[in-house]
């Protein structure tokens, strides 16, 4: 099954205000985000991917042309040459498309339509959310529901702030962590049906224009999710998850655990 990935944000609460480098391209241990996605559905036998490229797309470019598989693998040097004990992408297929500088994600989808035409359906994501979330249910729980078009992740709220209840005298009655109150947020992980192509107005977005849609049509199902959800919006967030990779602690990693899948 294809996978689309969306990479072309800026990530401006990421940047350090002299490097041009988009935010899938930041780093957790010696491989980028974008890279931990993908080897995440590549572990499940998802090996054919489509980027949308935007800004800083050309740094994407050149990490995949110039790939150091010796960089997270295991490996010989014999005479100068050099033997891997084991590989990342070498049965990978990725196509690169420059989807604009300034597209919103439906837009960015439309423009890789083609490639994913004959696709019954199809993987969607962000190139920068980790998780650790079945993408095999997930899957067929979209393929049991023939009506949907759409699948989204859902996970709980992620920020650390509490709401506050009050009542008309201003007197607060009660405190609750956002995390704790029955809500759920858009997790990405989608999976699509060609149907989406017909929701997406033209430099529209996917989630607030065509979903927005099915969901009032109820063509747009969820798989909820309370296991590892990790997004890297901000640099504290990408810390986090950094302090977990040189901890041993990795959940979106599942190769590093048993045989692939």
């Amino acid at each position: 099954m294809k996978v689309v990935l969306f990479c072309g944000g800026y990530g401006m609460r990421m940047r350090d205000g002299a490097s041009d480098t988009p935010k899938p391209m930041v780093t957790v241990g010696p491989r980028p985000l974008l890279w931990h996605v993908m080897r995440y559905y590549a572990h499940f036998g998802h090996t054919d991917f489509v980027l949308c490229l935007g800004y800083g797309g050309h740094h994407i470019k050149n990490f995949f042309l110039d790939y150091q598989e010796a960089a997270s693998n295991d490996f010989v040097l014999r005479g100068g040459q050099v033997q891997l004990l084991s590989s990342d992408i070498a049965d990978w297929s990725i196509t690169f498309v420059d989807t604009g500088q300034d597209s919103p994600i439906g837009e960015r989808l439309r423009r890789v339509r083609e490639h994913v035409a004959g696709e019954e359906m199809f993987l969607a994501n962000y190139a920068d959310v980790l998780t650790d979330a079945p993408i095999d249910a997930m899957i067929a729980q979209f393929a049991a529901t023939p009506d949907a078009v759409g699948q989204l992740l859902a996970v709980p709220p992620q920020a650390a702030f509490h709401v506050v209840d009050m009542g008309e005298d201003r007197r607060v009655e009660a405190i609750t962590a956002l995390k704790d109150m029955r809500l759920q947020e858009n997790g990405g992980y989608l999976v699509l049906r060609q149907e989406v192509f017909d929701y997406l107005p033209e430099n529209g977005d996917l989630v607030a224009d065509a979903c927005a849609v099915l969901a009032k049509e109820g063509r747009l199902i969820a798989y909820p999710y309370h296991g590892f959800w990790h997004p890297a919006d901000t640099v504290k967030e990408r810390h986090a998850l950094e302090a977990m990779y040189q901890a041993g602690r990795t959940p979106w990693m599942p190769w590093r655990s048993g045989p692939r899948a």
